[in-house]
């Protein structure tokens, strides 16, 4: 009721769509990610998203993740993510995945 009294004055906000597409590579054991972000029609940037699939804790694949995305990416790759730096010991899964992308 109150919504329909409000409809000449309040108009809703659109949704933002938050998109990311790109190729997906496999080579060995690495799954290779990339996707070129947009929010709405704007591109925003690139995502470059890396999973070594023989390992779930992350401590004792970072090592060997950084190397191979310094391969293309160069020095800007050093440390995890904040997020990933305090469950560096725990078992990776899908919602850490989600948890970076909102960071």
């Amino acid at each position: 009721m109150f919504m329909m009294k409000m409809a000449g004055i309040y108009i809703p906000k659109k949704a933002t769509k938050i998109e990311s597409k790109g190729p997906r590579y496999e080579v060995r054991d690495f799954i290779i990610k990339l996707g070129s972000v947009s929010i709405g029609p704007s591109f925003r940037g690139i995502l470059v998203e890396v999973e070594y699939t023989p390992c779930v804790i992350p401590f004792f694949c970072w090592d060997l993740m950084r190397e191979l995305l310094q391969g293309f990416m160069g020095n800007s790759v050093q440390c995890p993510s904040q997020y990933l730096q305090g469950k560096m010991n725990e078992i990776y899964t899908a919602i850490d995945t989600v948890q970076q992308y909102m960071e």
